[in-house]
């Protein structure tokens, strides 16, 4: 017997090209997962707090050399 699942996607495919996509966009809205804009819109507002952290003397910055030597040690072990 046919799963309702494979019902619903052989229906699907019958569909008009235009018409899937739409529904593919729907279901991924339906999963609340960020749009790439919302990731992008996130990521600059944390550069922007991160640039001011900075300006203002609240954050210590560590030069990258030193970081990477860090990681190194811990790893090569």
């Amino acid at each position: 017997m046919i799963s309702v699942e494979q019902r619903v996607f052989d229906e699907v495919l019958s569909l008009p090209v235009n018409t899937r996509v739409n529904l593919v966009e729907k279901l991924l809205r339906s999963l609340n997962v960020p749009t790439q804009e919302e990731i992008d819109e996130l990521w600059a507002r944390e550069a922007e707090c991160r640039i001011s952290q900075i300006d203002e003397g609240k954050v210590e910055l560590i030069p990258g050399e030193q970081v990477f030597s860090r990681i190194r040690e811990k790893y090569q072990k």
